[in-house]
C-alpha cells in the first residue's frame, strides 16, 4: 500500500533527536567509520531533514508562470496552455565520458540507435549515457543481486517502492553507492544551478548514515528523482460506461457495492473491477507506515491488522469476490486493468493518476472511447474519507562508488540539464523528443506525440527519470490538467497525517517477511482461500513472527519524534 504523508508542511528538528534513538529503536548498525562496509538485518531509522550539509537552496526563476497556481507539493500548479520553450541552461560543459545507467522497464525495449539519444547526448555536451534496460515487473528483486555483484553499470535508477525487495537498504546504499556530500555540499549554483533549485526535501530524502547513531556519519547518496505531493494514485472510472447504466457516482463505500453490483455481469464477461488489493485499504481509514499508527487514546503503537476497519476492508474485498463483481483471475496479478477498461470490460482500475492525462490523449488519437475521472473520496459506515498524500520523490539514481570524482561531476552536469522544468527547450527535448521525428504541434500549440515518439519517448523510461524537475506541474490535456487541479484542491481536507513525518524508516528483516506474509494471506482471504475467521490466526502468526518487535521498533521511531 502507498504510505500517507502529512497534510502539514515538515517540522523542522534537531538531527541528533532523530538520529539518537537509543539502543531499542536504533538500527542497530556497529559504530564504524564512514567508508567501511556494513551488514546488518536489523533496519534504519533516518532523518531526512536538519541537515547542514545540503546543497545550499537558490531559486531559479521559471521561464512561464503556471495558468493554475496552486499550493505545491500537495496541490501542484498547473498549465492548460503549452507555452515557447526557452533555453534554461546557457552554457553546457563539454563532457566526454561514456557510462552505463541500469534502468526498469515496462514493455518493449526502444530502438538505442534512435535519434532520439544521439540528440539528446549532443544538447548536453557530448556525455554518453548508455542504457541498460531490465524488465520493471522483476527489477526490485533482480537489482538486489546485480548490487551484490556490482554488475549494474556505473549508475542505477531505483524507485522508491522498490525498496522492500532490499533485506537493508541502508546496508546496500553505503556499500555499493558513491557518497556525493562533499561535491554538492554548499553553494552549487554555479556550476549546477537547477541542481540548487530543487527543493531541500528531495535531497534530505537522499541520505543515509553508516552509523544511525552517529549524524557525522550522514550523507548524500542519491540524485533526487520528482520530487512530487498530493495524491499519487486512484481508483479511476468510465464515466461514459456509468451514465451508460444509468449509475450514480458513488460517495461511500456503501453505494460503490450497490454500483459493483449492478454494473456487473460475470457471465457476460463484465466486472467491476479487474483488482483492487492496494489501493483499498484508505476507504477504510487503513493509514500509517507499514500498517502502524499510533494511537493516542491507547497511547501505543497499533497495526492495522488489530483494527476492526481492517475486518471491514477484508469483508468488502470478499464480498467482490464472491459476488463475482471482480475478476475470476485476479488472484494472478497479471491482468491489464487498463487494457479492459479501455475495452469496456471492466468499470473501475486502481491506477497512477498519470493515467487520467493518457488515457484523454488516447481518445484524441482515436485510440479510446469515453473518458475516466477519479472516484472522490470515499469512506465507510459514516466515517470520514482518508486520502493518502504522497510527499516524497519518486526515487533515485544512484552512481557506483568505484567512479572517480571527475566522473561523478560530469554525470552531475548531465543530471543538471535534465531537471530544467517545464516551458524549457531542455525539456521538451527530453520529455517529447525531436520535432517532425518523435512528436509534432498540435493544433493548440502543444506537443503532440508521433507513433515512434509515443513508442519510444513517451512510454520507456530513459532520461527523464534521471533526475527531478526544479518544480512538477500538472501538464498535458487542458480538460484534464483543470479537472485533475480541481480534484487536488477537493481533497486536501482529507489528507492522512503521517507520524513519522521528516523520518525515513525502514523495519528489520523479521518485521518484512511478516509484513509480506501478512500481505498474501489478506489475499488468501479476499480471493476465497481462506476465510474471514482466520483473521485472528493471522493476527497471532503476524505478532509471533516479527510484528511484536516491530511494534516496539516504531514506538521508539514515534517517540524520538514526538516525545510522547
Amino acid at each position: 500500500m502507498s504510505t500517507p504523508s502529512p497534510r502539514q508542511p515538515l517540522r523542522r528538528r534537531s538531527l541528533f533527536k532523530v538520529a539518537g534513538l537509543g539502543a531499542a529503536g536504533a538500527a542497530g548498525l556497529p559504530v564504524i567509520s564512514a567508508c567501511s562496509d556494513i551488514e546488518s538485518n536489523s533496519g534504519s531509522t533516518q532523518a531526512t531533514e536538519g541537515f547542514d550539509f545540503l546543497p545550499t537552496y537558490k531559486e531559479f526563476p521559471l521561464p512561464v508562470e503556471p495558468n493554475l497556481v496552486g499550493e505545491p507539493p500537495n496541490h501542484p500548479s498547473g498549465f492548460t496552455s503549452y507555452p515557447e520553450p526557452v533555453q534554461a541552461v546557457a552554457e553546457v560543459p563539454s563532457g566526454s565520458g561514456t557510462y552505463e545507467l541500469t534502468v526498469p522497464i515496462w514493455g518493449d525495449t526502444p530502438d538505442g540507435d534512435d535519434p532520439y539519444y544521439g540528440t539528446v547526448t549532443e544538447t548536453w555536451g557530448g556525455t554518453t549515457i548508455n542504457l541498460r534496460h531490465a524488465d520493471g515487473n522483476t527489477f526490485a528483486d533482480t537489482s538486489v543481486q546485480w548490487l551484490k555483484a556490482n554488475e549494474y553499470g556505473d549508475a542505477i535508477a531505483i524507485f522508491g517502492w522498490m525498496l522492500g525487495s532490499h533485506s537493508n537498504f541502508t546496508e546496500t546504499v553505503v556499500n555499493n553507492f558513491y557518497n556525493l556530500t562533499e561535491i554538492l555540499k554548499g553553494d552549487i549554483a554555479e556550476r549546477w544551478p537547477l541542481l540548487a533549485r530543487l527543493p531541500s526535501s528531495s535531497w534530505g530524502q537522499s541520505v543515509w548514515s553508516t552509523d544511525i547513531e552517529d549524524p557525522d556519519t550522514a550523507g548524500i547518496y542519491g540524485i533526487p528523482m520528482g520530487f512530487t505531493g498530493g495524491p499519487g494514485n486512484a481508483v479511476m472510472y468510465r464515466t461514459d460506461l456509468l451514465a451508460g447504466a444509468n449509475l450514480t457516482v458513488p460517495t461511500t463505500i456503501e453505494e460503490l457495492l450497490e454500483v459493483c453490483r449492478a454494473w456487473s455481469d460475470d457471465a457476460n464477461g463484465k466486472w467491476a473491477f479487474a483488482q483492487l488489493d492496494w489501493f483499498v485499504g484508505q476507504w477504510f481509514g487503513l493509514g500509517g507506515t507499514d500498517g502502524w499508527n499510533w494511537d493516542a487514546d491507547q497511547k501505543k503503537m497499533v497495526n492495522n491488522v488489530e483494527r476492526p476497519e481492517f475486518t471491514e476492508m477484508l469483508e468488502f474485498r470478499r464480498t467482490l469476490w464472491d459476488e463475482k463483481l471482480i475478476h475470476p483471475d485476479a488472484p494472478t496479478g497479471t491482468l491489464d486493468a487498463a487494457a479492459m477498461q479501455k475495452a469496456g470490460t471492466v468499470l473501475f482500475t486502481q491506477d497512477n493518476m498519470a493515467r487520467w492525462n493518457d488515457y484523454a490523449l488516447q481518445v484524441k488519437r482515436g485510440e479510446a472511447e469515453g473518458e475516466i475521472n477519479p472516484l472522490p473520496p470515499l469512506g465507510a459506515k459514516g466515517r470520514e474519507p482518508l486520502v493518502y498524500m504522497n510527499i516524497s520523490i519518486d526515487g533515485w539514481t544512484f552512481l557506483n562508488k568505484d567512479l572517480s570524482k571527475e566522473q561523478v561531476e560530469e554525470i552531475l552536469d548531465v543530471a543538471n540539464w535534465c531537471a530544467s522544468p517545464y516551458g524549457t527547450t531542455e525539456y521538451e527535448l527530453l520529455q517529447y523528443g525531436v520535432e517532425g521525428e518523435h512528436f509534432t504541434l498540435g493544433e493548440d500549440g502543444s506537443p503532440v506525440y508521433t507513433e515512434l515518439g509515443s513508442k519510444l519517448v513517451q512510454a520507456p523510461m530513459n532520461y527523464k527519470n534521471v533526475v527531478g524537475q526544479v518544480q512538477t506541474f500538472l501538464t498535458g490535456d487542458p480538460d484534464v490538467v483543470q479537472k485533475r487541479f480541481d480534484f487536488h484542491a477537493s481533497v486536501q481536507e482529507f489528507g492522512a497525517e503521517n507520524p513519522f513525518a521528516g523520518m525515513r524508516i525502514e523495519a528489520p528483516a523479521d518485521a518484512k517477511a511478516a509484513g509480506q506474509t501478512l500481505w498474501d494471506q489478506q489475499n488468501d482471504i479476499a480471493y476465497g482461500r481462506a476465510e474471514l475467521s482466520s483473521i485472528p490466526d493471522i493476527l497471532e502468526t503476524y505478532m509471533n513472527n516479527g510484528g511484536e518487535a516491530a511494534r516496539e521498533y516504531y514506538t521508539e521511531a514515534y517517540k524520538s519524534v514526538h516525545g510522547e
